[in-house]
């Protein structure tokens, strides 16, 4: 999934995934040497940080995501269905994740009524403008930055 379908949306909209949360469970903590997660966000570069033990508000959002999508998807879909495979399942999630990024609008934090990938996109320049790993040195003369007491930096976009 992170592979497939994360990494691409957001190289997609020009926004590198940098870090990453998630709590403490063992399918997302070990070290790289004997954990496939662990050696994947090492080999691509993003930054592993982890939830404080006991303290699921820090990863509020997902556990709020968790309960809208046990009320709204998965407690009426398996009482209409009989699913035979994860595959199956797997697709009437997408199509409910698509309407719930895309169509439905939200009233949550920083989404002011509009659709999760809608916030997203107007706000995809914010954390382009933030990249610091795009930031390279001006060609200031070394007399400068010592007078000035630091070096100043642009943006490649500049």
């Amino acid at each position: 999934m992170l592979n497939d379908r994360v990494l691409p949306f957001f190289e997609e909209h020009g926004v590198p995934l940098l870090r990453i949360l998630t709590d403490r469970g063992t399918q997302y903590c070990g070290n790289r040497e004997s954990h496939e997660f662990a050696l994947y966000l090492d080999l691509e570069n993003i930054e592993h940080t982890r939830t404080r033990v006991k303290s699921p508000q820090t990863n509020g959002i997902c556990e709020r995501f968790h309960q809208t999508i046990q009320n709204e998807f998965y407690a009426s879909a398996f009482r209409r269905k009989l699913y035979h495979s994860l595959d199956e399942l797997q697709a009437d999630v997408d199509v409910w994740m698509q309407s719930y990024n895309a169509e439905r609008t939200h009233s949550g934090k920083y989404c002011y009524g509009k659709t999760p990938l809608q916030t997203f996109i107007e706000s995809a320049t914010l954390a382009y403008d933030k990249q610091l790993d795009r930031m390279q040195p001006t060609s200031t003369a070394p007399a400068q930055v010592a007078a000035s007491g630091g070096l100043s930096v642009r943006s490649n976009s500049d």
